[in-house]
């Protein structure tokens, strides 16, 4: 689980971050990630759809995708704002293999964020 300060909980913050922020896809998930207004700690919510699988196989995708982005979140800057979205076949790849698409999806949308937010000449911080 995810600490409390860490977790998006509303509505109107996943859409922000899937309208506005940039996005990064791989065979099995897709990594939104945009940057918040204020100093909050870095913050993560996943979408994990009826698509993904029954009930089980869903709540196992989260709780890996919430392992791999905890070490991630850490070491964020503050203000960043995650959402993964699970696709189908997410439940049936190894922890490994999920590790590192989501790891690399994190990576390339961080470098995303940091570039746009380059070209339009705000001060930001590396991931």
């Amino acid at each position: 689980m995810l600490p409390a300060e860490r977790r998006l909980r509303r509505s109107d913050e996943f859409q922000l971050v899937i309208r506005k922020g940039v996005r990064s896809g791989r065979t099995n998930i897709v990594v939104h990630m945009a940057r918040a207004a204020g100093e909050m700690p870095a913050r993560a919510g996943l979408v994990v759809s009826k698509s993904v699988g029954n009930a089980v196989e869903r709540n196992l995708v989260k709780r890996r995708i919430r392992n791999i982005l905890r070490p991630l979140l850490a070491a964020s800057p503050p203000g960043r704002i995650v959402v993964v979205r699970a696709l189908p076949g997410c439940a049936r790849v190894s922890f490994e293999e999920l590790a590192g698409q989501v790891e690399s999806a994190f990576e390339q949308s961080c470098r995303r964020l940091v570039s746009r937010e380059t070209k339009a000449g705000s001060v930001v911080e590396p991931c």
